[in-house]
């Protein structure tokens, strides 16, 4: 993998995307997870379309995610974060702590289930001790999150001058960490109207965010090299109106 996915992501911008009327902003923390499902012969991704009625991003094709809370970090789990991928979620931020990455994968775990009603872990017979309702559900189902089994494929910072700014951390994990389902989660007056399962090579031609895109075709490297959680990490960002790819 090389620079090339940086210029593609600024030459793939639309033109609402490159729009920088807005007044300047802080990115807020966000995390999702690309839940891949390797059991075919082509690897395929989860994808969720967005409301048409959605103000931020109509219609779109994202991954399930959000912002991340206070509460995310203190979620009981069943195991923790690699430690390759503990120290590449450490790296870059002003305040570098355990605690806060597994925040950012606990607040990836709390959206998707949040989103889709999937509930990704590990079933035990007793309930793990929740920090606020949000993990309810996961108490309820007796869930507990499996933080070993969460790969960081890619960071992404919203450029300057946009209408919403995300520091936001793209996960994958095995659709095999799905433990548990809760019914009529996605639907037509729903955040997400559908969920599809496509296969990684034509989730591109999607309607979606360009960053998106970009992120899709670092997930096909990384399972093309074997999904170590030793492997480089891509951070984009722009600065200087430079459009940039670092690695973590």
């Amino acid at each position: 993998m090389t620079q090339d996915l940086g210029k593609l992501w600024a030459e793939r911008m639309t033109k609402t995307e490159r729009d920088q009327s807005f007044p300047d902003s802080e990115p807020r923390d966000a995390a999702t997870i690309m839940l891949i499902d390797r059991a075919g012969a082509l690897p395929k991704v989860l994808l969720g379309r967005r409301h048409a009625g959605h103000k931020f991003m109509p219609g779109k094709f994202v991954f399930p995610g959000g912002r991340i809370e206070a509460q995310d970090r203190n979620m009981q789990a069943a195991t923790e974060l690699h430690p390759d991928t503990q120290a590449k979620l450490m790296a870059r931020v002003a305040e570098p702590s355990a605690e806060l990455a597994r925040g950012f994968a606990l607040a990836a775990v709390r959206e998707m289930a949040e989103e889709t009603g999937l509930l990704l872990g590990a079933k035990r017979d007793d309930a793990p001790k929740t920090p606020a309702e949000d993990w309810a559900p996961f108490a309820a189902a007796k869930i507990f999150p499996d933080l070993a089994q969460m790969h960081l494929i890619a960071r992404a910072i919203t450029p300057p001058r946009r209408p919403k700014r995300f520091d936001t951390r793209f996960f994958t994990a095995d659709a095999t960490l799905i433990a548990h389902k809760i019914e009529g989660v996605v639907g037509e007056e729903s955040e997400l109207v559908e969920l599809v399962w496509i296969p990684i090579v034509e989730a591109t031609h999607l309607d979606m965010p360009t960053i998106t895109g970009v992120v899709l075709e670092e997930l096909a490297a990384r399972v093309a090299s074997g999904m170590a959680h030793s492997l480089p990490v891509p951070f984009y960002f722009m600065q200087d109106q430079k459009f940039h790819r670092e690695l973590l």
